[in-house]
C-alpha cells in the first residue's frame, strides 16, 4: 500500500526501533510508497511513512534493494554533499562518506555484510540517519 509521508519534524527525530520478521508488510509498504514517488526520490526510511522501524528501501543502481536493521560498520572518503528529502523543504549541506561497509538482514532475516560506494553509499547513508532520528 502506498502511504502517505511523514513530515512531522518530532517524530522524524524519533530513533526507529529494531525491525522483526513480523515487519515485512511494512517494508512492502515502504517499497511501494518510494516506487510511487521514484521522479523524486531514490530512497526511504520506515519513519518517512509513519512507522518508526529500521528497515530501508532505496535504488541500487536501478534494482530495488530493501534493508532491516542496517548499520555502518565502516566508512571512508568523507565529503560534503547537498540533499533533499520528501519529508522536508528544500536542500541541505551534510557530511556522507564515498564508501560504506553495511551489515544488515535481507527479507529472510539473515545477516549480510555488503560495502557500497558513490551515490548509492549516500542514499543508504542518508536512509540510515533517518532510522537514528537524524534529518539532515
Amino acid at each position: 500500500m502506498v502511504r502517505e509521508i511523514m513530515k512531522d519534524v518530532i517524530f522524524l527525530s524519533l530513533r526507529a526501533q529494531a525491525a522483526t520478521p513480523e515487519d515485512l508488510s511494512v517494508a512492502d509498504d515502504l517499497l511501494e510508497t518510494l516506487k510511487a514517488h521514484q521522479d523524486g526520490c531514490v530512497g526511504m526510511a520506515a519513519n518517512m511513512i509513519g512507522i518508526k522501524k529500521r528497515i530501508i528501501a532505496f535504488d541500487n543502481q536501478g534494482e530495488y534493494m530493501v534493508m532491516f536493521n542496517p548499520k555502518i560498520l565502516k566508512q571512508s572518503g568523507g565529503y560534503e554533499a547537498e540533499e533533499g528529502c520528501l519529508s522536508l523543504e528544500g536542500t541541505r549541506k551534510t557530511r556522507r562518506w564515498q564508501s560504506v561497509k553495511v551489515q544488515y538482514q535481507n527479507r529472510d532475516f539473515q545477516t549480510r555484510i555488503k560495502t557500497f560506494t558513490g551515490v548509492t553509499a549516500q542514499i543508504i547513508q542518508h536512509e540510515i540517519d533517518h532510522c537514528d532520528g537524524i534529518l539532515i
